[in-house]
């Protein structure tokens, strides 16, 4: 399986961009991407972003990868989808 992660561009040369996201800095390449300026965000896979992100894409995904390393945890995941829960009951 493979997972990006969410990161917000904190500087950028253009080739290059530090980013932060779920805890950790890095050095990520932008080079495959349109350009992204700094506080925007991007999905990171394998230290390169993979595409820009929107705003509201990012809670979200942020979500998504909360619920999976709490089910391989055995844990239970319902509160991180109660929006998603409450549509299918209604």
């Amino acid at each position: 399986m493979c997972l990006g992660i969410p990161m917000r561009v904190l500087e950028t040369d253009g080739f290059t961009a530090r980013c932060a996201g779920r805890g950790e800095e890095r050095r990520v390449n932008v080079m495959l991407i349109e350009e992204v300026p700094e506080g925007g965000w991007v999905l990171v896979h394998l230290d390169r972003a993979v595409r820009p992100l929107e705003a509201e894409e990012v809670e979200p995904l942020n979500r998504a990868l909360d619920a999976i390393l709490l089910a391989a945890k055995g844990e239970n995941v319902d509160h991180l989808f109660a929006d998603l829960m409450e549509k299918a009951t209604a």
